[in-house]
């Protein structure tokens, strides 16, 4: 036990609350298997975002997934009002000992003073901010230094709040993230592989979008690097999400290109995404939840970085390789140059970067 709990008196339940998108949820995943690994007969609960629950569902190390809609206040509020409270009356019922908070959102903060677990956690605030800082200080009993610059990778900073309760990995392999397709999406990608006549190992994914298209790199040299590719000989596999700004960047992709690859575009769920990349020999794309994917099934990455830090996002866990073009000014943060939605950065990483990284990967993961 840590010094926060006595061996007569163990924590039974704790809550682990992500708000955010679906990466930074899945960056938590190392979170659960450390808690478990440190208190075995603990129960492990999430709370995320309705639309991001599958980043963490079939966890073995998760007990149950709790759900706040994204899209609650859009409700009227007799209807935001009522999901709200069965919500809290869920969780209540789970009687938790431990809460942590991994974001800065507020629900967190009113869970810790709903809930009233033994011990909650969140992250330090700066000094600015007056009453609502006090009141969100005041909202736990412990609070940890979140780090919120590019020196540590995402995965640590979540880590630290165990850390401050005194819970560390026992290993290594304790801080990989991990992401379970399960067995509808595992068979769904083996009859897709199987009518393209491609074996698991066999191929390369290139997810070259993200919901930040921002990070998207030149779609001619982006061509040219996949028909380098299948000029050789090594099968290609495409994906890419439905929303319509990456379907219309996937349909001039597809128009550029001169060689014939495959096409899984807008055409997956997670959970299959997931498991097409699990099965991939390389995984090629930018700095996106669906790398953060890749990393969480052990596929060996390769990933073009511009505004984002490297160091805080890179993929984890696995062989990599991050490509930049070594710009003073990155990382910046900006929705592109001077948030005009292009980044330099990007746009000047060539072909022959990203295929001398492949080709790297490729000599270090054989079919």
């Amino acid at each position: 036990m840590s010094d926060f709990f006595s061996a007569e008196r163990p924590p039974k339940r704790v809550l682990i609350v992500k708000l955010r998108h679906h990466g930074d949820v899945l960056l938590t995943s190392p979170v659960f298997t450390v808690l478990k690994k440190n208190w075995p007969g603990v129960e492990v609960d999430a709370l995320v975002y309705d639309d991001t629950q599958a980043m963490l569902t079939s966890h073995p190390h998760i007990d149950q997934v709790h759900t706040i809609g994204r899209n609650w206040r859009k409700k009227g509020w007799l209807e935001q009002f009522r999901l709200y409270r069965a919500l809290l009356n869920t969780l209540k019922g789970r009687q938790y000992d431990v809460l942590i908070n991994l974001t800065e959102h507020w629900h967190g903060a009113r869970l810790a003073r709903r809930l009233k677990p033994r011990v909650s956690v969140g992250f330090k605030p700066d000094k600015r901010g007056g009453l609502a800082r006090r009141r969100w200080v005041k909202s736990f009993t412990t609070l940890y230094p979140a780090i919120q610059d590019n020196s540590r990778h995402m995965v640590e900073v979540n880590l630290d709040a165990l850390r401050r309760i005194g819970i560390h990995p026992q290993s290594a392999e304790d801080k990989n993230t991990l992401f379970v397709p399960g067995d509808a999406a595992e068979a769904s990608i083996a009859e897709k592989l199987a009518g393209f006549g491609l074996e698991s190992k066999s191929y390369i994914l290139v997810h070259p979008t993200s919901r930040w298209m921002f990070k998207a790199w030149d779609i001619k040299k982006l061509a040219a690097t996949i028909d380098n590719l299948a000029a050789r000989g090594l099968p290609i596999i495409l994906s890419a999400a439905p929303s319509k700004e990456e379907t219309a960047y996937m349909d001039e992709l597809r128009a550029a290109l001169t060689r014939p690859v495959f096409d899984l575009s807008g055409q997956l769920n997670l959970k299959e995404l997931g498991a097409l990349m699990k099965h991939a020999r390389v995984y090629f794309g930018v700095d996106s939840m669906p790398m953060h994917l890749a990393s969480a099934v052990g596929t060996p990455t390769v990933a073009i970085f511009g505004p984002t830090g490297a160091i805080k996002w890179a993929p984890w866990g696995v062989n990599y390789r991050v490509i930049t073009a070594g710009f003073t000014c990155q990382p910046c943060g900006k929705a592109g140059c001077g948030d005009g939605g292009i980044s330099d950065c990007i746009t000047a990483i060539t072909p022959q970067q990203v295929l001398s990284a492949i080709d790297t990967m490729l000599l270090e993961t054989p079919a």
